[in-house]
């Protein structure tokens, strides 16, 4: 299951973290968000313990977003050694996800 990021455990999950973390910044309101969703919960199964994937709620996480330049969502940002190393925006199929990850994990 996909992990919960917040601006609490923002640091300590992601910017701390060794491994590549996929952060899929969204909202309930977002259709494109809810169609990636299901995409996002398959990879966080198929990467489970090599690849930290998880979501930002941008509606209850205003400083992540704001700290990232988030204005468009879905926007999906690949964080590996506390650097934004990729990203995409926009609903995506799952090939593009899988491609960005095995380049940077």
């Amino acid at each position: 299951m996909a992990l919960e990021f917040t601006d609490a455990n923002f640091k300590a999950s992601v910017l701390d973290s060794d491994k590549l973390t996929v952060i899929d910044f969204w909202a309930e309101w977002c259709g494109p968000c809810r169609a990636i969703g299901p995409v996002i919960e398959e990879l966080a199964k198929d990467y489970d313990g090599k690849v930290n994937i998880g979501k930002v709620n941008v509606d209850n996480n205003p400083q992540i977003s704001m700290n990232y330049g988030i204005t468009s969502i879905p926007a999906i940002l690949f964080v590996k050694g506390g650097q934004v190393v990729d990203k995409l925006v926009g609903a995506q199929p799952k090939a593009n996800f899988v491609k960005k990850i095995e380049q940077h994990k």
